[in-house]
């Protein structure tokens, strides 16, 4: 059975569960636990990272009531951290050691939302059908991405987090480049998109790291990969994708990136990332967010963060919204001080539609930080911004018609195949989706880098909409947009005020 196929098996089953009132997304925390239970047990025979009362094999064995009542304490011990097992796998008072950071971190506060116990029972069965060392092996990371997926197609996501699709993070990975050695980092790391294929990238490169020495496969086995996210049940599902994937990464750790925290993240080679869009309930707690301090939205002070963390010749793939292109104000000095220290080379207009809420109109920025680190440049970093308008007269997309990579084969083609944008393909004039402006042309448009010149067929981009769910996406999408619009400009007032 292809990977597929067992998310659509594994799916069906919530249909069951929500009589019990589980919600899609307590399905797939419930399925993080036993998926991470079975897996234990088959990668680690000897029993070293959890302990044997509380393996896969005794909770298959127990029926009714006892199975559920089992399952719940199985969830509690695991995710305390005084437990402590000795070498044959037996929970211990004294001595000992404490179970690996990972189980702990899982199942940190876990608790099941399961109430019936045919229905642990219905579950346990699936995933006890699965098979880790079989032909399925190299399947469990594809089939845990694909139930993130159905989670985010299905559930209406609040507070601008939005699921990127693969092909969109495969599409920028392959662009960017990622090399061995190169610390890579995202400040919003979600459930780990852009870390799992940026490490998919390298390993293609180096038959797996067997090229690189061994000091090299240390480094990216503990040095490589950098991530904050700060959503406890995110950041569950995030460890669980990185673990199926074969990472446990030491650097990845639950916390805001816009708190001090966010200022321990080195400095970086490559951010890839798709930060949080809207209001974020908070301004940034940072001493070292000049531009954006006091902001009470997530995706300017993203962006800020991202321009310093990186080093001199470091580059960066970030999704923003459009007002990040547009906003007057601090968006605007933000701007100047990103096109000052950073060459920013290439913006993609993505279509609406793919983050499933229609709405919703983002873009890829690429840039590249100065060589020369010095923050008084007199003279800009970038020269020339290259535009590709993939939003234009585009189908329309949704869960009925999803991006896929030919849809992006056309971009990577006007990108080229230097990972900072050095071989641009040529300017397809005004017809055209690929057009470049010199920092001229830019500062002529009062530093707006939202840049358009191709008409809309069609009164709205959403006309051709024709399923219901799809529909009131692209409603709510507008008034997301026209909310952060609002919100940007309440700050500004409120800072001339200030200033004022």
């Amino acid at each position: 059975m292809n990977a597929n196929n067992i998310v659509q098996k594994l799916w069906r089953l919530c249909a069951i569960l929500r009589k019990d009132g589980i919600t899609y997304q307590q399905y797939v925390t419930e399925l993080t636990y036993l998926l991470f239970l079975k897996m234990m047990q088959e990668r680690d025979q000897d029993g070293s990272s959890v302990p044997a009362k509380y393996r896969w094999s005794e909770l298959v064995a127990l029926e009714g009531v006892q199975k559920l009542q089992h399952y719940r304490d199985t969830l509690t011990k695991l995710g305390d951290p005084d437990v402590r097992i000795d070498e044959a796998g037996q929970v211990v008072q004294t001595g000992g050691k404490p179970l690996p950071r990972i189980v702990q971190l899982i199942f940190s506060n876990a608790s099941t939302f399961l109430r019936e116990p045919a229905n642990l029972k219905e579950l346990v069965d699936a995933i006890d059908k699965l098979h880790w060392f079989s032909e399925e092996r190299d399947q469990f990371g594809d089939l845990y991405e694909g139930l993130l997926q159905k989670n985010a197609e299905e559930t209406k996501r609040g507070a601008g987090q939005y699921f990127t699709p693969r092909v969109l993070i495969e599409c920028i990975v392959d662009l960017v480049q990622p090399q061995p050695g190169e610390i890579i980092q995202d400040p919003a790391t979600g459930t780990g998109g852009f870390l799992i294929a940026a490490d998919a990238y390298m390993k293609n490169k180096t038959d797996e790291y067997f090229d690189l020495s061994e000091t090299e496969q240390k480094f990216q086995r503990e040095k490589a990969f950098h991530g904050l996210e700060n959503v406890p049940d995110t950041f569950r599902l995030l460890l669980m994708n990185l673990f199926l994937h074969g990472l446990e990464p030491e650097h990845v750790n639950l916390a805001d990136t816009l708190s001090p925290r966010g200022q321990s993240l080195p400095r970086t080679d490559l951010i890839l990332t798709n930060p949080p869009f809207g209001p974020s309930g908070g301004a940034p707690t940072r001493d070292d967010l000049v531009d954006t301090a006091g902001m009470s939205s997530y995706q300017l002070p993203f962006v800020e963060h991202c321009i310093r963390s990186l080093k001199p010749g470091g580059r960066a793939a970030i999704v923003i919204p459009d007002n990040v292109l547009f906003e007057g104000g601090r968006g605007l000095a933000l701007r100047k001080r990103m096109m000052n220290w950073c060459r920013v080379h290439t913006i993609l207009r993505l279509p609406t539609g793919i983050f499933y809420a229609q709405g919703v109109k983002t873009n890829v920025i690429f840039l590249e930080r100065a060589s020369d680190d010095d923050a008084s440049r007199k003279v800009d970093a970038t020269t020339e911004v290259a535009v590709y308008d993939m939003r234009t007269n585009m189908p329309q997309f949704g869960k009925t018609n999803p991006l896929t990579r030919q849809h992006l084969k056309d971009f990577e083609t006007a990108y080229g195949a230097d990972p900072n944008g050095c071989q641009h393909g040529p300017d397809e004039g005004e017809d055209g989706r690929f057009r470049k402006f010199s920092r001229e042309d830019i500062a002529a448009r009062g530093d707006s880098l939202d840049i358009t010149w191709l008409r809309e067929d069609r009164d709205t981009p959403e006309d051709g909409l024709t399923e219901p769910d799809e529909i009131a996406d692209a409603i709510m999408g507008h008034l997301r947009a026209a909310m952060m619009e609002i919100e940007a400009l309440q700050e500004e007032l409120a800072a001339e005020e200030v200033a004022g």
